[in-house]
């Protein structure tokens, strides 16, 4: 199960009304280092909080990584620039130690272009709103299977 703690969360200066509902979800009034579960996080404050809450564990970065592709996996559908696929393909490979940095760092550059030229045809905000929409539930999903070490 991935943890972290209300003092590593606190590092990253969260919003007013999520920490005071984690404190109260947990009975607490102030941060400390006990192991803070992620599930625990995402059942007291939501799916938005709770990935919000994963800056404050980057020793899960490679899970983090991992479940970032799974995301973008969700919607590749609708993805129609190769770049964009391709760039998928490779942070899946350098997150698993099959590609190198400088690998990471030109797909990285071929999807931003792909994204700024699919943002000139207006086709960006579209496919956003409809990736968005389609992939929430199973995130979550994904999340809690990663977070509870499924």
């Amino acid at each position: 199960m991935l943890i972290t703690t209300l003092n590593k969360i606190k590092k990253y200066d969260p919003c007013l009304s999520g920490w005071k509902m984690l404190l109260n979800n947990l009975g607490k009034t102030k941060s400390d280092d006990e192991p803070l579960a992620f599930l625990t996080i995402l059942e007291s404050n939501g799916f938005y909080d709770a990935t919000w809450c994963m800056r404050s564990a980057p020793e899960y970065e490679k899970e983090w990584r991992l479940f970032a592709v799974w995301c973008a996996r969700q919607v590749q559908h609708l993805i129609t620039d190769e770049r964009s696929i391709s760039s998928l393909d490779i942070a899946e490979k350098y997150t698993n130690g099959e590609a190198t940095k400088d690998e990471l760092n030109a797909a990285l550059a071929a999807a931003s272009a792909a994204a700024w030229d699919a943002a000139s045809a207006s086709a960006w905000d579209a496919a956003s709103a409809s990736a968005s929409a389609a992939a929430m539930a199973a995130q979550k999903e994904q999340f809690i299977k990663i977070i509870s070490g499924e």
